[in-house]
């Protein structure tokens, strides 16, 4: 095989990564480190929250709408900020606040106690300040693209830290879990220390005009996706285990094929959004998802859910394609503003999501919130596929 052919392929492999500049790279660093230490936890927090501390799926679904609505006051106020102080602060600052809060997890005796733990966890500056700073800093010809690759970032740390929190979980104890998370975390914030700082620009020329007529489309159709995902995201632990038995590792295990198959998933929809339509690499995601949810339901054998939840990573793509979509047609002087209306709209639309879920899994039946989801997830694919959302 010939230099040209082997160096052809090296470029194939690393196309993805690079369209990141030095900034962007140094924000993949610290998704990457951050959502390792997220990931130690955050798939089996609801069943550790069910099974150590005695809640139940409705208490699991207040505590994730109390997330919810900490996040959407967060973003709305962080797309200020953004628009007017350094946003690589403001990014730091996103991940400062999470430090403390695995470790009010790990003294919490039961559920009301891991109310202000939940807070700090739903505090989300990082939102709209992070999807403005890569938009301006990224090429506008491979924006979806780069938006999937910062997200298979998170997707890559959650790969291996889910099957080793659930680990050390079984076999030493969940507060090893969250003191390492909190390590994690403030590493994270240490990574973006040299990244560029980036205000937002105002043109001195001809003022931008504050068109704000396209955000009340993309509020109610991403307000809508948000409440599907989070009406029965939580719950797909606790299915695992009251439904088909399985353990705190092998639930753990399968939550990183869910999010390899997020990685790999997410760098195919971004060549795919930038070569045709963003918002035909959201049907695809959508649509992805449905077809999880079917198989997932339908057989609980182990080795047919491995590919079952590689598939189902598809349902973490949705906030960097709908990112990619709203950050592409926001004006620069006041775009973290612009971009923060729709993700606020969108968080909280879906805080009452949980609860919903909740009171359908528990009240009724455990398959109940996923039946509905696969209905709504089909539905939103053939939409998105059939208009044009950007």
């Amino acid at each position: 095989m010939s230099a040209k052919s082997n160096q052809h392929k090296i470029l194939e492999v690393t196309y993805p990564f690079n369209v990141l500049n030095k900034d962007l790279k140094l924000v993949f660093a610290s998704n990457l480190v951050g959502s390792f230490g997220d990931g130690l936890y955050a798939f089996i927090l609801p069943y550790y929250i069910t099974k150590n501390l005695g809640a139940s799926t409705v208490e699991v679904g207040i505590l994730y709408a109390v997330v919810g609505i900490v996040a959407a006051v967060t973003l709305f106020f962080a797309g200020l900020f953004a628009d007017k102080y350094d946003r690589k602060k403001i990014m730091i600052a996103g991940w400062a606040v999470w430090v403390p809060a695995p470790l009010i997890f790990s003294f919490a005796g039961n559920w009301l106690q891991m109310l202000p733990g939940m807070i700090l966890w739903g505090f989300w500056l990082g939102g709209p300040t992070s999807t403005a700073y890569i938009v301006t800093a990224a090429d506008r010809k491979n924006l979806t693209l780069t938006f999937t690759v910062l997200s298979s970032a998170w997707s890559f740390g959650y790969i291996f830290s889910p099957a080793l929190g659930g680990y050390i979980a079984e076999k030493i104890g969940m507060q090893i879990v969250f003191y390492l998370s909190s390590f994690f975390y403030a590493f994270a914030c240490l990574a973006l220390l040299s990244v560029n700082s980036q205000r937002a620009v105002t043109s001195t020329q001809q003022p931008e005009k504050k068109s704000y007529s396209p955000m009340l489309k993309f509020s109610i159709l991403f307000a809508t996706v948000m409440f599907i995902l989070l009406l029965f995201r939580p719950f797909i632990p606790q299915f695992l285990a009251d439904v088909y038995h399985y353990s705190e590792f092998e639930i753990g295990v399968l939550g990183s094929v869910a999010f390899f198959g997020s990685a790999v998933l997410g760098i195919l929809l971004g060549r795919l959004g930038d070569k045709w339509k963003k918002s035909y690499a959201l049907a695809a995601a959508m649509g992805l998802c449905s077809l999880s949810l079917c198989l997932l339901l339908a057989f609980g054998n182990f080795y047919v859910l491995t590919p079952t939840f590689f598939l189902a990573g598809s349902s973490y793509l949705e906030w960097s394609l709908m990112s990619a979509i709203i950050g592409s047609v926001a004006p620069e002087s006041f775009r973290a503003r612009w971009v923060s209306i729709p993700q606020t709209v969108s968080v909280l639309s879906s805080t009452i999501a949980p609860y919903v879920g909740g009171v359908l899994y528990y009240k009724f039946s455990p398959y109940y919130p996923f039946l509905v989801a696969i209905v709504a997830t089909a539905s939103l694919s053939l939409l998105l596929a059939s208009r044009t959302f950007e």
